[in-house]
């Protein structure tokens, strides 16, 4: 494993892997374009990008009949887990709790159309890397992760070798510094696994990430992590023996206080990190005396993924 490290006196503060996002519409499903102003095709003018899929978006007819389709299945679906519940059976696998929604929040770029960058000439989102496309990144073996500092939003890239989560050797591919980030909205159709970064300059990337919410967290929450020296003596002792048994390599405890009083405690183990969900949440709570608190007391807002 050899991963990209922050400079020195720089704080890494989130791993997480990214793609560019994937319609979900029934018009434009599994489809994405890269758009300029006028909403026209700009991948072919994306310097140094190898050629990627043509995709149209599929007529209302087609759409409505999938639809129907896809109806049908759901109701003989439902019709077995029905007949099965009165009979004394189960069903595995049943999905938990998703942000996602069936509503479109921007139709015009959710079902009539689905462009994951929007870009002028000259501005921040044409610079993104070719590899945050599956259709491209995936034929050439490439997975993407997005690192967060507290000074920039970096992706890098590694050959991705399928059931070897500790075989990462990053390439770095891209960055921007958090200044030049506008804004971060969550977009929950369909998935809720999608976000969309605007920049300073009014271009735009959509992405997605299973880890969406380690991801986003410190782009859209300040970074206003509690100095060490700040704590009382028993909260430090308690911050400092979680990190300890996070890792040798563990970094210093960020600790943040939560909304409803407690202390959040994080920790970021780079050999903890897997080619396929980034950097795993290390977190605990505790309270002002510096008690680590049972998760069965957390708060819904102490919960994080």
């Amino acid at each position: 494993m050899e991963l990209w490290q922050p400079d020195p006196g720089e704080t890494l503060v989130a791993r997480a892997p990214i793609s560019f996002a994937s319609g979900a519409a029934s018009p434009v499903s599994g489809m994405r374009w890269f758009r300029d102003t006028a909403r026209n095709d700009i991948q072919n003018d994306l310097e140094g990008w190898p050629p990627g899929p043509l995709y149209e978006a599929r007529s209302a007819t087609g759409s409505a009949t999938r639809q129907i389709l896809r109806g049908a299945v759901v109701a003989t679906g439902m019709a077995i887990g029905t007949f099965l519940s009165m009979h004394g059976g189960r069903i595995n696998g049943t999905p938990g709790s998703s942000p996602g929604t069936d509503t479109p929040e921007d139709r015009a770029d959710e079902v009539d159309d689905f462009p994951v960058m929007w870009a002028a000439p000259g501005t921040v989102a044409r610079t993104l890397p070719w590899q945050l496309d599956p259709a491209r990144a995936r034929a050439n073996g490439c997975r993407t992760h997005a690192v967060v500092t507290d000074r920039r939003l970096v992706v890098v890239g590694f050959d991705y070798i399928k059931g070897a989560h500790d075989f990462i050797y990053d390439d770095f591919l891209w960055e921007v510094p958090r200044t030049a980030i506008e804004k971060v909205e969550l977009r929950n159709f369909k998935t809720g696994l999608d976000t969309k970064i605007v920049f300073a300059d009014g271009s735009w990337c959509r992405v997605s990430s299973r880890a969406r919410e380690r991801l986003t967290r410190y782009l859209i929450e300040p970074l206003d992590f509690i100095p060490l020296r700040s704590l009382s003596p028993a909260q430090r002792k308690t911050a400092e023996k979680f990190a300890a048994r996070q890792g040798p390599d563990a970094q210093a405890p960020l600790v943040k206080r939560n909304s409803c009083g407690c202390f959040r405690i994080e920790v970021l183990a780079p050999s903890k990190t897997n080619a396929k969900f980034g950097h795993p949440g290390l977190n605990s709570l505790m309270d002002d005396k510096g008690t680590e608190i049972p998760i069965t007391d957390y708060h819904p807002q102490d919960f994080l993924t």
